[in-house]
C-alpha cells in the first residue's frame, strides 16, 4: 500500500514562494507519475502539475511559470516549490500518485495525501 504525506503549507503574502513536500511511503517515487492537485473553498478540485516517471513534466495554465514540479529519489519525495505565489493561489494542496502515463486528470490517479493549507494574503 502506497501512503503519502505533504507537508510545507502555511501563510505567505502574496508575491512570496513555499515549497510543499510529498513523502511517499510504501513504494519508490520513481514508480509512479507524481501530481499535484488544489482544492478551494467551494470550488471543485483542479490540477496543477504532474510529473512522469521520466521527469516530463505537464502545468495548468494558472500555474505556469511560477510552480515548479519535481522529485528526490534519494528522499522518495516530490515537491511543488511556488512562486510570486497569489491570493487565489489560496487553497488545500493534495499530492497524488498514478501507475497511469503523465495526466493532471485527478480521477486517474490511485494514491492521495490528506492535503496541506496554503493560504495567500493580499
Amino acid at each position: 500500500q502506497v501512503h503519502l504525506v505533504e507537508s510545507g503549507g502555511g501563510l505567505v503574502q502574496a508575491g512570496g514562494s513555499l515549497r510543499l513536500s510529498c513523502a511517499v511511503y510504501g513504494r519508490t517515487v520513481s514508480t509512479y507519475v507524481m501530481g499535484w492537485f488544489r482544492q478551494a473553498p467551494g470550488k471543485q478540485r483542479e490540477a496543477v502539475a504532474a510529473i512522469s516517471i521520466g521527469g516530463n513534466t505537464n502545468y495548468a495554465d494558472s500555474v505556469k511559470g511560477r510552480f515548479t514540479i519535481s522529485r528526490e529519489r534519494a528522499k522518495n519525495t516530490a515537491y511543488l516549490l511556488m512562486n510570486s505565489l497569489k491570493p487565489e493561489d489560496t487553497a488545500v494542496y493534495s499530492c497524488a500518485a498514478t501507475s497511469r502515463v503523465l495526466n493532471l486528470n485527478p480521477g486517474l490517479y490511485d494514491y492521495w495525501g490528506q492535503g496541506t493549507q496554503v493560504t495567500v494574503s493580499s
